[in-house]
């Protein structure tokens, strides 16, 4: 007996800035996705960790885009998702979203401009890169 069927595979990075840890997991939307007319989706899980001593809010987001054979976008916004979160010490906050690439092989990175509530100071915190390569092209 032979079954196939689409496997779906998760890939997670993280990273540490200024005391803010960004972790970022990655999945193929399967579903949503359409290669023959050049529509990847893929779903991403942002989780901004405050590992600092006092709250934050985050401001706006810059993401880079890189679809292979389609070059790079910038993506630049308030917030996240329509919110500025404040999170407090120790605490987090996270999110879903999602991107299109047209070629189904690419990446993402960016940072998040956050604001210090103690010393109304903003500074940038990273965004990890993360690769998106869509299963059906890996056969």
């Amino acid at each position: 007996m032979y079954c196939s069927f689409p496997i779906k595979t998760m890939v997670m990075v993280f990273k540490t800035t200024n005391s803010v840890q960004i972790t970022v997991s990655t999945e193929y939307d399967v579903k949503n996705s359409f290669p023959s007319e050049n529509r990847f989706v893929f779903s991403y899980h942002i989780t901004i960790e405050n590992q600092r001593k006092e709250s934050i809010q985050i401001l706006k987001r810059k993401w880079l885009i890189y679809d292979v054979g389609f070059g790079f976008t910038e993506v630049v916004g308030d917030g996240v998702i329509g919110l500025t979160p404040e999170i407090k010490p120790g605490e987090s906050f996270s999110y879903f979203s999602n991107v299109i690439l047209r070629s189904g092989v690419g990446n993402m990175s960016g940072s998040y401009l956050v604001f210090n509530m103690l010393t109304d100071r903003n500074f940038e915190i990273d965004i990890p890169k993360f690769n998106l390569m869509a299963e059906v092209l890996s056969n």
